[in-house]
């Protein structure tokens, strides 16, 4: 098992509904916010944390995401794509992609996240997952966003629970073991909800609240609003 952190996967397979019509000629992980596509701003941010593998799996014009990244040398990383017909979900994604990965503790990100997230606090995570006896996950959490005050679990002392309080909202930011997607077949379609429920109820789950920039950019109103904050910076 590695613990030098130094694989992630980049969700990127979604059609961006929402988006529409923004997204029916351009993959969403590609529209741009402050002079560059959303994507690139994770990869720079994992390139900066010492990330030297990144995977990105596709669905939707993923041909188009190929040509704008290539092999990702301009930010000295290893892209690697994982090109899936249809949209297999997060955890058939996983699956589907678990040859490029290789094995051990991984970072995963949804490709239309924007955040100041520093990849790089989670190694000590990374290293405690890899040396437990069966998989586990570490989740990076949020304040609850004005359309899910509800939140997704509850943190206490670092440690996740599907019910009780303070809950918050999972912010698509998340560790995973891929001993735990060792039963699930490439091109199986899954998400990753039913994993986090069961490794959760397991106690094997940790989590951490991240209170710093973070946005789910999922309208075309929200991508504006970024990208005028973004150039005025």
């Amino acid at each position: 098992m590695t613990h030098a952190l130094n694989t992630a996967m980049i969700f990127a397979a979604g059609r961006g509904e929402r988006m529409r019509p923004l997204t029916d000629t351009c993959p969403k992980p590609l529209l741009a916010v402050g002079g560059k596509p959303l994507i690139v701003w994770q990869i720079e941010r994992l390139a900066a944390a010492g990330v030297e593998t990144v995977v990105i799996n596709h669905a939707w014009l993923g041909e188009q995401i190929e040509s704008a990244l290539g092999d990702g040398s301009r930010w000295r990383v290893d892209l690697r794509y994982s090109a899936e017909t249809e949209a297999l979900e997060t955890a058939g994604g996983i699956a589907q992609a678990r040859h490029l990965i290789g094995d051990g503790v991984f970072i995963a990100v949804s490709g239309d996240v924007f955040c100041d997230f520093d990849y790089a606090s989670l190694r000590e995570r990374a290293a405690k997952l890899a040396s437990m006896n069966a998989p586990g996950m570490h989740l990076v959490m949020v304040p609850n966003p004005p359309f899910h005050p509800r939140g997704d679990f509850a943190l206490n002392d670092g440690a996740l629970a599907l019910d009780g309080e303070p809950r918050y909202t999972f912010g698509n930011i998340g560790l995973y073991d891929t001993r735990m997607f060792d039963d699930l077949a490439p091109g199986s379609r899954r998400a990753l909800t039913p994993y986090y429920r069961e490794t959760i109820a397991a106690g094997r789950a940790s989590g951490e609240l991240y209170e710093g920039r973070w946005e789910n950019v999922g309208t075309p109103a929200q991508l504006r609003t970024l990208d005028e904050e973004l150039r005025a910076r």
